[in-house]
This record gives structure tokens, C-alpha cells and sequence, in this order.
């Protein structure tokens, strides 16, 4: 701007004599010319001659006063390059990339940690909700921003909004289901029998209600019939009853639930994952009893698996329920002294399960 300024200015000054005196203006313009040419090579006898700006702005402002006829005679550069200074002049002074951002700031290395624990947290939680929960806390930023930082991550910006997953859904669920599956024993003659287990998800209390060789619409339902009985007013916390899609529950098995305010859920087909607490009770009760017994008939497998039921219930630990048995409440008293209190073992099932216990 400065140098714009200066270049009207000596303009104007050196117009006036060239308007008086025509002839002799140019003459003193052309001796000006030689003269700063000739300080130029002076100052570059060494080397290649450079123009200063000071230089360029001098030889501009006089090439109106010199005559074109004798241009190639007195100027030391051509038309071209004096316009070539003046478009390098002019894109200076409208340059504004002194005073542009170089784009938006990064975001910072806080905010992206933060909002990937939001979404690793709240799975069901969009971009626009995370952007949301971050200006509640004082962190503005721009729902794209947020969606980029999800989407580099591998998380999904936009979850989808129809519900939880089938294990978020147990996990939620836990106190008011029970689950319901059938286990098969083979007997030391080899006759198949069936037997009826109720899981409750919560406490891991287990239930084997029945033991048959026919197991009928019929039968199913009197073991719901003795299950309800059994378990009263504790039916009252309950909500699901969640099954497959055997065909010897049928619509009476589910009625008796039905009656007491339970839905009944059914798992896919062949989808053994969507009851897996009862499956993977029944993989406890043939590692830890029926591959290591041989039956020898329904009553026996009866008094066997009640047997088990019991210990079950009673004493053996669960990592779900942070090593306490289905029936306890809280852990015993810490014990320091292990040389004053003698351990007992309890012999279950002629020895095939072991409980120990403190001696009174």
C-alpha cells in the first residue's frame, strides 16, 4: 500500500514539467534513466543485475515521460516487464493470505478421547446425542466433527434405533427372567430319559422339575404347574419366560406363565446362544455329574439330579453372582486364624462332588 502510494505521488510530480516543457522533460527523464541504469550495473558489476524495488518503482514512474521512439535506446527493460512489476504489485496489495486461516483448527486430542468414551459407554448413542452431552459440558463442537471422530474410530455415527442387542437385553432384564430347556440322560441300559430345568438369571438358583422317558404336552405342563407352585410369591418379581421353540411346551405350558403376568419369549430356531445361561447349566451338570455316573432308571436319575439341584442351590459358587451360591446372601465372616478352625468335607453323591465347611 505504501509503495502504491508513493508510486502515484512521484507520477504526479514528474507529469508537471512534461507538461510545460515537452521536449525537455523527456530529455531530463532519458538522462534520469541512464543515470539510474547506470547506478544499477554499478552496484551489480559482479554479478547479475537484480532490480530493487525502489528500482522498479523509479524506472516506472519515468517511462511516461520517455519517448517510445526512443524506448529500446534508453530503457533497459521492456514494456512487458514493467507490466509484469505492476501485476506482481497489484496481486501483493490484494493478497490476503497474510490474514486467512490455514482451515479449521485440529480438534483436540482431549475431546476425541472423551468422545470415544461416550460412545464406547452409551452404545446406543448417536453422533448428535454425544455432540449434545459434550456442550453440556462445556465442549463445543460441530456434530461433524464428532461424526468424523466416531467414523475414523470404527464406530458407527448413527447406531441403530430399534432396540437393545439380545445380550444387552438379558443384561437389563436379568432379575425378572427365568429360562426354560430340556437336558436328555441315556440310562446304563440305554433308554433315553428327559429331564425339565428353570434357570432364574438372576440368582442362578436352578430348578429340575421332572424327570420322564415320555415327555408330553401334558407332563410339560404339570411340571410348569409344580414349578409356579413352587417358587409363590417370588413369581411377582418376575417378568419373561424365555424358552425355544420346542414342540412339547405348547400353549398350556404357556398359559400357566401367561396367568401370572410372565411373557413368554422364544429364542430363534436353532439358536442355541439366545438361552445361554440354560445351556451352559446343563454343560455344568454333565461335566460335573452325568459323565461321571451311570443311571440306572427315572428314579434314580430323579434322586441324582435333585441330589445335584440341591448342592447346586446351596453350596457351589458362581462368578456371576461374585462367587456366592444361588441361595446366599452375603459372604461369611473372613477367617484369619486357619489353625483353630478345622475344614470338614461333605461327601455328595458317594464322593463325585465334594463341600467343605468350617467345623462348628
Amino acid at each position: 500500500m505504501i509503495v502504491s502510494l508513493l508510486y502515484k505521488a512521484t507520477r504526479k510530480l514528474l507529469c508537471i514539467p512534461s507538461v510545460l516543457l515537452r521536449s525537455e522533460a523527456a530529455k531530463n527523464a532519458e538522462l534520469l534513466v541512464l543515470r539510474h541504469e547506470n547506478a544499477v550495473l554499478r552496484r551489480q558489476l559482479a554479478g547479475r543485475v537484480r532490480y530493487e524495488s525502489a528500482d522498479r518503482l523509479w524506472f516506472a514512474a519515468l517511462s511516461g515521460l520517455v519517448d517510445r521512439h526512443r524506448w529500446w535506446e534508453v530503457f533497459p527493460v521492456t514494456p512487458g516487464t514493467l507490466l509484469a512489476w505492476h501485476r506482481r504489485l497489484m496481486a501483493r496489495k490484494w493478497d490476503y493470505s497474510a490474514r486467512r486461516r490455514t482451515g479449521r483448527p485440529p480438534t483436540r486430542a482431549a475431546t476425541k478421547r472423551l468422545v470415544l468414551q461416550l460412545a464406547k459407554e452409551n452404545t446406543r448413542w448417536g453422533h448428535r446425542r454425544i455432540q449434545g452431552e459434550l456442550a453440556r459440558l462445556g465442549h463445543r463442537v460441530a456434530h461433524s466433527t464428532v461424526w468424523r471422530i466416531l467414523h475414523d474410530a470404527g464406530i458407527d455415527p448413527a447406531p441403530r434405533r430399534s432396540g437393545p442387542t439380545w445380550r444387552e437385553f438379558l443384561t437389563a432384564q436379568t432379575q425378572g427372567i427365568i429360562a426354560a430347556d430340556f437336558l436328555h440322560l441315556d440310562t446304563v441300559l440305554g433308554t433315553r430319559l428327559y429331564a425339565l430345568a428353570f434357570l432364574e438369571h438372576d440368582t442362578r438358583r436352578l430348578h429340575i422339575t421332572g424327570v420322564t422317558a415320555h415327555p408330553t404336552q401334558v407332563w410339560t405342563t404339570q411340571q410348569a404347574r409344580n414349578l409356579a407352585a413352587d417358587l409363590g410369591h417370588r413369581t411377582e418379581s418376575l417378568r419373561f419366560l424365555l424358552r425355544d421353540r420346542d414342540g412339547k411346551y405348547g400353549q398350556a405350558f404357556d398359559a400357566v406363565f401367561l396367568a401370572d403376568d410372565l411373557r413368554i419369549i422364544k429364542s430363534a430356531p436353532q439358536a442355541p446362544r439366545m438361552n445361554a445361561h440354560c445351556e451352559r447349566v446343563i454343560g455344568t451338570l454333565r461335566r460335573e455329574l452325568l459323565d461321571h455316573i451311570l443311571i440306572t432308571g427315572e428314579s434314580h436319575a430323579r434322586q441324582v439330579l435333585k441330589t445335584y439341584e440341591d448342592h447346586y442351590n446351596r453350596h457351589r459358587p458362581h462368578q456371576a453372582r461374585d462367587q456366592l451360591p444361588p441361595e446366599a446372601q452375603q459372604h461369611p465372616a473372613a477367617v484369619h486364624d486357619l489353625d483353630t478352625h478345622k475344614v470338614l468335607r461333605t461327601r455328595i453323591l458317594g464322593g463325585l462332588i465334594n463341600e467343605y465347611r468350617h467345623a462348628v
